[in-house]
């Protein structure tokens, strides 16, 4: 089983920059849950299928596989809708994250990048926990630039976002990703270091 890093943080708060970074510094591979949610997404596999059972066509895409942005406006704007495609999505996801650490050395460093690390039982897989931070402002700039999505959209995304506070406690290590690219790298070396220190890791 290789060394896990688990990085999670609200939507579009640099969490892939961040995971960048680790790579660069020498872990192994880099694991973006999401990424893994699109590809059970993809026409014909099973969770696709039962999405589309759950929520309606109005969620397929022309070419059988789900679309993310109307199954997003649907349940970005309802948590019950939210808690209900978790509970199809979030096993699936479990199983595909563990097919991809076999693929790492067993003494390799993993990324595992999950916006529901810590909610979505991701965080078992993990030997550190780290949060990133940024400020709304950069939040909304970014959402609205990488998904082409309204204003109104990226703040109905944000505020579907579980409160940060909560997570403070449950994290080892706090990465601030409100400053320049350098900045954020100092932090992530850093914190890179002394993981590799408590874990004795050359």
């Amino acid at each position: 089983m290789p060394y896990v890093i688990g990085i999670t943080g609200n939507i579009a708060c640099g969490k892939t920059s961040v995971g960048q970074m680790l790579v660069q510094l020498g872990a192994e591979r880099y694991i973006d849950a999401d990424l893994l949610v699109h590809r059970l997404y993809e026409r014909d596999q099973p969770i696709a299928i039962r999405v589309a059972e759950c929520f309606g066509p109005q969620v397929v895409a022309i070419d059988g596989s789900i679309d993310r942005k109307a199954l997003g406006a649907i349940v970005f704007h309802d948590p019950e809708a939210m808690k209900q495609l978790e509970s199809i999505v979030h096993p699936e996801v479990h199983q595909a994250i563990q097919k991809e650490l076999e693929k790492v050395s067993p003494h390799g460093i993993a990324v595992l990048d999950a916006v529901k690390l810590l909610e979505g039982g991701s965080s078992s897989f993990c030997h550190a926990k780290w949060l990133i931070l940024c400020p709304e402002e950069q939040q909304m700039q970014r959402l609205m630039q990488r998904n082409a999505i309204s204003l109104e959209e990226a703040q109905a995304r944000i505020k579907a976002q579980p409160d940060i506070t909560a997570k403070l406690a449950m994290v080892d290590e706090i990465i601030q990703n409100r400053g320049t690219s350098e900045a954020t790298y100092q932090q992530v070396a850093a914190a890179f270091k002394r993981f590799c220190s408590q874990f004795s890791i050359a």
